[in-house]
């Protein structure tokens, strides 16, 4: 027999194969790539690589010519386009019907849009300039008072493996029942004696077997299996503890089968939802009270922590000592609104008259380490992400985009249709997903949405200048240290 051949490693490969293989990545892959060894590090850096990617994303858009390397000019295109920094987005208007109440919801989901409109739900398709209704769901007998969007492949009304990237709709109703509903098909979950008022942020527990938490006027929490297993008796268990209706349910970011829940009068517990059902009494494994003087606004688990914005305070709370770790006082200001994003270490919130950009790590040493966006009404609504800020005032008509590192304003947008827009304006609610943005409000000629995505955009906005960070000071780097780093 002949002897093997010996093996091969990275090391065998010259750039120019490993850039070569770099070049049927996307940008997140290829991006990946580049923290995996020297070798790959220098293939992810190719200008052949990143002038592809280039291409790809913006095949209309020309590439400049300049001091900056394609790898740079990709990155800081991708920041403004996700600013929205430019006034030629491409817009759909889609009107509503005038005898409906205006949408109280509103998701965006790749090419869906979801909103509801009284007790009834719909779904739009997210054309090249127009919107189409796809389907309208009419499962609930009174108003809709939550919608969460979850894997299809996690649910019952999963029939195909080609729809498994595919969402399935859940709405809560005072009408006290709970629908999960997906093309044409629903199921409803009756259990709760008082009208539904929360639904958890993600489903509960790992693997093929999940729950759906919903929280009720009637002060319980309960649990039902949405695996295909339990069809007939979806109800798991109820949770009994709070004694006013429930505000919020979110679940804990470093063990999937812990609920967190806030009620009206702002006691909070955690919930051992893996609990075997005979010991129902004994799964609230932790509590706390955050005697704030207005209700819970927002709910946020991240590693260990659950962030919870109620009154003028937002408060960080240990879920494994169940005490405050830091509490975010706004001085008497009542929040109206909050997003929190607590990887980047920022968190904004609305009052009366602006939003308050805060960055948590100096929370503690300045309290007064705020970046503030000022807006002509109270913000009620808000988008946080870490490109920008988003908000928005009821009375306003039109949403601020704020640059999230100096919080300086960057566009404004207006929610109707810029050709025919004449009066005064609403806006009732927004969704944000990346470099797009749908508003919905109503004006003189009615209710409607407008869909803008800045993807393909090429007008900039006009820059007033260079800007500073309000967080950090400007910084100075050399060679060597950016060296060093790599």
């Amino acid at each position: 027999m002949s002897a093997p051949l010996p093996g091969r490693t990275l090391a065998d490969l010259d750039g120019d194969v490993l850039a070569h293989c770099a070049g049927h990545l996307c940008a997140r892959d290829v991006a990946s790539l580049a923290m995996a060894c020297r070798p790959l590090h220098a293939a992810a850096y190719c200008d052949a690589v990143w002038y592809r990617l280039y291409r790809e994303q913006w095949p209309f858009q020309q590439v400049p010519r300049g001091a900056l390397g394609i790898r740079e000019l990709y990155i800081r295109r991708h920041t403004e386009v996700h600013q929205m920094k430019f006034n030629d987005p491409l817009s759909s208007i889609y009107y509503l019907d005038p005898t409906e109440s205006a949408p109280s919801h509103l998701m965006l989901d790749r090419n869906d849009v979801w909103f509801s409109q009284g007790p009834v739900a719909k779904r739009l398709s997210l054309g090249w300039l127009n919107m189409e209704l796809m389907e309208t769901y009419k499962s609930h007998s009174a108003r809709i008072t939550c919608m969460r969007l979850f894997p299809l492949i996690n649910t019952p009304l999963f029939r195909s493996d080609t729809h498994t990237n595919e969402k399935a709709l859940v709405t809560s109703s005072t009408d006290r029942t709970v629908c999960l509903c997906w093309k044409g098909q629903s199921r409803c979950y009756k259990g709760h004696s008082g009208p539904v008022t929360a639904l958890a942020d993600k489903l509960l527990g790992d693997g093929e077997f999940k729950v759906l938490a919903t929280g009720s006027e009637d002060c319980t929490i309960r649990l039902w299996s949405v695996s295909t297993r339990a069809k007939k008796h979806p109800l798991i268990s109820t949770l009994h503890g709070h004694e006013k209706t429930l505000s919020l349910l979110s679940v804990a970011w470093h063990k999937p089968s812990l609920l967190m829940s806030i009620s009206k009068d702002t006691k909070v517990k955690v919930w051992d939802t893996m609990a075997p059902p005979s010991s129902v009494s004994s799964s609230c494994v932790g509590g706390t009270h955050l005697n704030s003087s207005g209700p819970p606004v927002a709910i946020k688990c991240y590693q260990s922590l659950c962030y919870i914005a109620a009154g003028s305070e937002v408060t960080a709370i240990d879920l494994r000592t169940m005490k405050k770790a830091s509490v975010l006082a706004l001085r008497n200001q009542r929040i109206l609104s909050c997003e929190m994003l607590p990887s980047e270490w920022l968190i904004c919130t609305g009052i009366k008259d602006k939003a308050l950009l805060w960055d948590i790590r100096k929370s503690q040493e300045l309290a007064n380490t705020v970046a503030e966006l000022h807006s002509d009404g109270p913000v009620a609504l808000l988008h946080l992400d870490p490109y920008k800020v988003v908000t928005g005032a009821p009375w306003d008509g039109q949403v601020h985009v704020w640059e999230t590192r100096t919080g300086h304003l960057v566009n404004t947008l207006s929610c109707n249709n810029p050709v025919k827009s004449a009066g005064r304006s609403t806006l009732s609610a927004m969704a944000v997903d990346g470099c797009r943005i749908i508003t919905t409000g109503s004006s003189t000629e009615g209710s409607l949405l407008h869909y803008q995505d800045f993807l393909r955009s090429s007008v900039p906005v006009a820059s007033s200048g260079k800007e500073v960070s309000k967080f950090w000071g400007p910084q100075e780097y050399d060679d060597e240290d950016s060296d060093d780093d790599h």
